[in-house]
């Protein structure tokens, strides 16, 4: 049968000082389940050997693609810059340090299928710095809305998958803000009625020492200052979301 790129995931990636984990990057996309599939790293200008690391993959494996930023543009342009050059009828978003079930994408795929969704989301499990799954596993809401989302920011970037028969690249473009995952979700479920949450967990958050959002006080005021500077909340809208936003962030991590 001939692979159509309605069927093709792309998977992106942005790509800063990630050499340690790269490989197992590559590999937990390689050992999917479904193989119709285009990986695309985003080099955000890297010290360490990243480039050097998928260079030497993609020699042999030309569902591989590399790009790299001239400048340093952090997350959000980065994988603005991957939804640009994907080609695939669904987009799927992996962090460079976490992992995925084997069978996460053709189960994704089949799910939004006969959901007929445009955003999916799955659940998934803690690991440590090795990625050795710890046991905490987090479970989804069957769907989410705006306002729901709003007060619980369970949607984890690893697990995402879009359908762009359904979307449009420029709704799916992340805005240049810190937590810019969480403002792309809210600002997509502005313009549909609900994300569709998978119970089953595919995929695999590791908590390394070195990534930002082990800064549990930082990442509380970026969510803050979304409400206000992204959302544009009053003070009391801003509270009353952040009071459910801080509940479900312990709920999900003890």
């Amino acid at each position: 049968m001939k692979r159509s790129n309605n069927d093709l995931v792309s998977i992106v990636v942005p790509v800063y000082n990630a050499a340690r984990f790269l490989e197992d990057t590559i590999a937990t996309v390689q050992n999917q389940t479904y193989t119709n599939w285009e990986l695309i790293f985003i080099d955000d200008c890297s010290s360490d050997n990243s480039v050097e690391i998928i260079q030497k993959y993609l020699k042999d494996d030309k569902r591989i693609k590399l790009f790299k930023n001239s400048v340093n543009s952090h997350a959000a342009l980065a994988r603005n810059k991957g939804i640009d050059e994907s080609k695939g009828g669904y987009i799927a978003f992996l962090d460079a340090d976490d992992l995925w079930d084997p069978t996460k994408l053709e189960k994704q795929v089949k799910f939004m299928q006969q959901m007929d969704c445009a955003f999916s989301f799955t659940g998934y499990e803690f690991a440590d710095e090795e990625g050795k799954p710890n046991g905490k596993k987090v479970s989804v809401p069957e769907t989410i809305t705006y306002k729901q989302a709003l007060r619980n920011t369970i949607v984890w970037t690893t697990t995402v998958m879009f359908d762009m028969s359904k979307l449009t690249k420029n709704q799916t473009q992340m805005p240049n803000v810190k937590s810019e995952d969480t403002a792309c979700w809210w600002k997509v479920l502005k313009t549909i009625d609900y994300a569709y949450g998978m119970p089953e967990v595919l995929s695999y958050y590791r908590r390394s020492s070195g990534t930002l959002s082990a800064n549990k006080v930082e990442a509380v005021r970026r969510v803050w200052k979304l409400y206000r500077n992204v959302e544009n909340l009053n003070l009391l809208e801003s509270a009353y979301c952040f009071s459910g936003y801080a509940y479900n962030t312990v709920k999900k991590r003890i």
